[in-house]
């Protein structure tokens, strides 16, 4: 009996010496969670119960249990790394297989997918066409590198203050290349359909009547459309056009893009004091734009940046989350499926109920503690030792009954 009961000890320190090796050997594995042995006594029992003197027969291993507490987090030097603060876990896809991760060390494969080191594909919610993500549905993360197309000036906002003490020209006949027929003007940079890139100038004329003034358009040098009235109260803000509007008309670039028409809205300019300034102007066009870099929000959207100043949102990472995280089965690479002990999985995106934030250019370091580990090692070293002494001990009584 006593052989029986020191063998099941030294299996038992045996499997808690291997899951220590195991921890210690990740101890640098990101996204890895350490386990911990966990035992049970063993009692032998009839249809009367466990006698009230009944000894035991040993120990057992009941489980592995996995510790998913957080790892810390380190910097990294790539956009593409990905740490979880938090519960949740990354969902990865290997050709419709999902698996579950907490190693964020993600990269960009020939075809565009981020996937992981193993070529699995990252999982999240692709963009709608109004706003917002499709959350209804996985779908593969994948990574445009192609051109933004360009897109041409329809609309321009100018904020500006016109002089309320000015005079009119000493030159009545305007001319963009005499500055004594013109009283101010303010330029911008404005685009056609193909991209190319257009100066527009305006000029303003103080008219003869008070508080109007008349407004010229030239793009490029050239006169674009026909001149406007642009009517101030005696308080300062503009009266006519009455909803700030100006269209000059259309304008044809010699690039070959198609005819440019640019509504100008000068509603929140003003007339006022004594001098010209010039607050803001915005317009809404943009030349072609290659790519730059990839962004990625706390809250896992991934946006894609252009050199032309624009973004554009590609997807959100999608993360999951279980009843019973201990209860997963760990399959290698740093990932775990989901079993009837886990709970279904609950798809959700960072930031949200129950779920962690994610932080671009950082990755989740193991969660082992390596002294804690080093002293568990010396603890089931020496159960192990124990439990050979046992059996060393049994066998001298044993040879000592023998010779008797």
């Amino acid at each position: 009996m006593p052989f029986a009961l020191a063998l099941s000890g030294i299996n038992a320190a045996n499997s808690d010496l291997n899951t220590t090796a195991n921890n210690i050997a990740n101890v640098d594995t990101v996204g890895f969670k350490e386990s911990r042995a966990e035992f049970s006594s063993l009692f032998a029992q009839t249809q009367q119960g466990v006698s009230q003197t009944a000894i035991g027969n040993g120990v057992a291993t009941s489980e592995i249990a996995q510790q998913f507490s957080q790892g810390n987090i380190n910097s990294t030097s790539n956009n593409l790394d990905l740490a979880l603060s938090g519960n949740g876990f990354f969902i990865v896809s290997n050709n419709g297989s999902l698996a579950y991760t907490r190693n964020g060390a993600f990269q960009v494969n020939s075809n565009g997918y981020l996937v992981t080191a193993s070529g699995d594909r990252v999982q999240g919610y692709s963009p709608l066409s109004n706003g917002g993500f499709n959350t209804g549905g996985l779908s593969d993360l994948q990574l445009s590198t192609s051109e933004v197309a360009p897109q041409a000036t329809t609309t321009a906002n100018v904020t500006l203050n016109l002089p309320s003490n000015a005079t009119q020209p000493a030159t009545t006949t305007f001319s963009p290349t005499d500055s004594t027929s013109y009283n101010n003007t303010t330029s911008l940079t404005v685009y056609d359909s193909l991209g190319a890139a257009h100066t527009a100038q305006i000029y303003f004329v103080k008219g003869a009547a008070a508080n109007t003034w008349t407004a010229h358009l030239y793009v490029d040098g050239n006169a674009a459309g026909t001149p406007q009235t642009l009517t101030y109260s005696s308080s300062g803000t503009l009266t006519s056009p009455a909803n700030g509007q100006v269209n000059f008309g259309p304008y044809t670039p010699s690039t070959g893009a198609a005819q440019m028409n640019i509504a100008f809205n000068f509603g929140a300019s003003t007339q006022y004091g004594d001098s010209f300034g010039v607050n803001a102007i915005a317009q809404n066009g943009y030349t072609t734009g290659n790519l730059t870099g990839v962004s990625i929000s706390q809250s896992g959207v991934v946006q894609a940046n252009f050199t032309n100043g624009q973004s554009k949102t590609l997807g959100q990472v999608a993360l999951a989350n279980f009843e019973n995280p201990q209860g997963l089965a760990q399959t290698g690479n740093t990932q775990w499926q989901e079993t009837f002990a886990s709970g279904a999985a609950v798809h959700g995106v960072a930031g949200g109920s129950g779920f962690g934030t994610i932080q671009s250019g950082a990755l989740e370091q193991s969660n082992v503690n390596l002294t804690a580990q080093l002293v568990n090692m010396i603890t089931a070293s020496r159960d192990f030792q124990a439990n050979t002494q046992v059996i060393t001990t049994a066998n001298q009584d044993t040879q000592a009954v023998l010779r008797a």
